[in-house]
């Protein structure tokens, strides 16, 4: 399973950015997918994840309402809609797919795109 993430990019504190989880080879419509980042010298943290549906998502506590996550299986894409960010937000952010509840939790994903840098800083 490849997953390729995009988007990523250099923005002020406040601006947006939208990262793109892009499936190859296979449809991503069976697979819950979860949004990760890790920053230099810290721990991989969940984001973000939603079900193969669409119809459940969950947040961690620090990018409630902030961030949205979305997807569309027409185009094996989900999306990570991120507002108001913060330089804290600063990392490489990477997609997850599995066949997994809703969940955050890293050793629950086996397939894992290569991640894209998401820098915020004026």
């Amino acid at each position: 399973l490849q997953l390729v993430e995009s988007g990523g990019g250099l923005v002020q504190p406040g601006g947006s950015l939208r990262l793109s989880c892009a499936s190859s080879g296979f449809t991503l419509d069976a697979y819950a997918v979860a949004w990760f980042r890790q920053a230099p010298g810290k721990e991989r943290e969940g984001v973000s994840c939603i079900s193969d549906d669409g119809a459940s998502t969950m947040y961690a506590d620090s990018v409630k309402g902030r961030f949205t996550i979305s997807r569309d299986n027409a185009k094996n894409t989900v999306y990570l809609q991120m507002d108001s960010l913060k330089p804290e937000d600063t990392a490489v952010y990477y997609c997850a797919a599995d066949y997994v509840v809703s969940t955050l939790n890293p050793a629950d994903f086996h397939s894992w795109g290569q991640g894209t840098q998401v820098t915020v800083s004026s």
